[in-house]
Formats: C-alpha cells, structure tokens, sequence
C-alpha cells in the first residue's frame, strides 16, 4: 500500500477524479499495490499437481499380480478416483502423497512423493486375499 500512497500524493489535486474515467485507473492501482493475502498464495501452490495421474503398480512381495494401473485425480491437496475403484488420499506441498484404494474386497495403502509429471512410493494392502506390497509410479497426463 505504501507504494499505492505516494503515487496517490503525487497527483496534485483529487479534483481530477470527480471524472470517472480516471475510476478503473485508481482502482487498478490500488489493486497493484495491495499484497496478496495468504489464502490466494496457499490456494496458488495447492493446485501444483493438478491434474490426472496414471499410477502403475507393481508386485514386490506377496501373490499378487504385477503392473495394473489405477487413474488418481488431484485436486488441490485431495487425491480422488478418476475412474476404476474407491481412491481417497491427500498431497502436500512438498508433493508428499497418502492414498487408501479399494476395489470390491482389495484394499491397499500407499504413500511416496511427486514431482513436476512424475512420482513414485511404496504401497501395501490384501490384493483378491493376499497379503502384498510393492511399489508404485505416476505419470501426469
């Protein structure tokens, strides 16, 4: 604001505003001089991984099958199905990721980290019966 106040006494005489098209200049000012308040900067940097991710898993131990895959879909720091199953989870700002999946009666767990398009974790849950972890990777689409 402070930058707003010495434009503003600069102008030698308010009497030039009883125009109202100088209206939008001040206000366009005043805008540019005030600082952004903390909500629209969390809620710039929550949307950082936006967007659909493709999540491959693979099979490390356990009798569970290898490389299916499963659509996660981010939405500011909540993680979300995109189809194929029940996903819930939640990503910070650091890309830290924590997800539950369930289809029918499997349910896993996993946690890693993104980064720009990509990411990877761990994972571990009962697959069709079976107890089984392995790893993951994302890809951003």
């Amino acid at each position: 604001m402070t930058r707003f106040y010495r434009l503003i006494s600069c102008i030698p005489s308010f009497s030039h505003f009883s125009n109202l098209r100088w209206l939008p200049v001040v206000a366009a000012l005043a805008a540019a001089g005030a600082p952004a308040t903390a909500d629209a900067a969390i809620r710039a940097r929550a949307g950082v991984y936006d967007g659909t991710w493709n999540v491959v898993f693979a099979t490390t131990r356990g009798n569970c099958s290898s490389g299916y895959s499963v659509p996660f879909l981010v939405t500011g720091s909540r993680v979300s199905s995109a189809g194929g199953g029940r996903v819930s989870g939640t990503v910070n700002r650091g890309g830290g990721v924590a997800v539950n999946v369930s289809v029918g009666a499997s349910k896993a767990s996993g946690g890693g980290r993104l980064a720009g398009n990509s990411g990877a974790g761990s994972w571990s849950g009962i697959i069709t019966g079976d107890r089984c972890s392995g790893t993951w990777q994302a890809t951003r689409s």
